[in-house]
């Protein structure tokens, strides 16, 4: 599997990172003009010589999963969902990621569907640097007979994961520790732990500050906090966040938006940061994060 590693003890003009040669190519499946595009960008990858070509649905966890081994590199069609579909799915195999954003706001993507053969020839000449951003890893204890712990269900999230009411209008009391020593309890709507890319997403319009991507912080911030803490909370990297919610209804757990598990008072929520971490193709300059956000969020004046 190929590494990305900088030689930085070459100067700039002589320093090579590596050229994809096996690349696939994932689609939105409810976006039948990425299906189009993909055609597309493959004919154009074999005109530049890289034969190893496979394309898939971004949806198709199971055949993503059994080709990993065997690319470079994975080019995704679609928006910000789609993304961190792949993002999760190539961490564990350092495999980075090139997004085309055929999405709403597409913080995360790189290259425009109507202007792509030029930034794909200039990847391709290995013109380009990694982007490597801090994922989170959340499991779902529950306290069985006898003490034993179970582990009901683990996910590695590139957002966040939330911790919230249910279907029904009623606050959540969400206790939370960190590395062992209790901080608080909020009585609120939920509670967002959030990496440094997932400032800008439900967390901004929860109130959270904006982190640049490179961070390797967590966030810990209340949704809709009512007599209880109502500030961000900003940790290391290295910090264990536990969670236990109390309610006289059952509460969910989402991450990353994309699952949701039920949850209720005998069940701990441990967030820790994962032992991977998702890496992304960049061809702008490194300062690009600040202008993208002020255009995408239309801040500026």
């Amino acid at each position: 599997m190929m590494r990305f590693l900088h030689d930085f003890a070459r100067p700039a003009h002589i320093r090579r990172l590596p050229l994809f040669r096996r690349i696939g190519i994932l689609h939105h499946p409810r976006k039948p003009e990425s299906l189009d595009l993909a055609s597309a960008m493959e004919s154009y990858l074999h005109s530049r010589d890289v034969h190893h070509i496979w394309r898939d649905s971004a949806w198709d966890a199971d055949a993503i999963q059994r080709h990993l081994q065997d690319v470079d590199l994975l080019i995704t069609l679609g928006g910000d969902g789609t993304m961190l579909r792949a993002a999760r799915l190539g961490a564990e195999m350092e495999v980075p990621m090139l997004g085309v954003k055929m999405g709403r706001l597409g913080f995360l993507a790189e290259v425009f569907p109507n202007d792509w053969k030029e930034p794909l020839g200039q990847m391709l000449d290995g013109n380009y640097w990694v982007e490597e951003r801090l994922m989170i890893r959340v499991r779902v204890e529950r306290n069985e007979e006898q003490g034993q712990r179970e582990v009901r269900c683990e996910y590695d999230a590139l957002n966040d994961v939330v911790l919230s009411r249910g279907s029904l209008a009623r606050i959540v009391r969400v206790s939370t520790s960190l590395d062992g020593g209790y901080l608080t309890t909020y009585t609120c709507d939920g509670l967002i732990v959030s990496t440094a890319t997932g400032s800008t997403a439900y967390a901004l319009a929860s109130g959270g500050p904006i982190l640049p991507p490179e961070l390797r912080n967590i966030l810990v911030i209340p949704v809709a906090p009512h007599m209880s803490m109502d500030r961000a909370v900003v940790l290391s990297e290295g910090t264990e966040v536990r969670l236990r919610v109390y309610s006289d209804h059952s509460a969910m757990l989402t991450v990353d938006g994309q699952f949701e598990v039920e949850v209720d008072e005998q069940d701990e929520v441990v967030v820790v940061g994962s032992p991977y971490q998702a890496r992304f193709i960049r061809l702008r300059p490194r300062a690009y994060f600040y202008q993208t956000l002020m255009d995408k969020l239309k801040w500026t004046v």
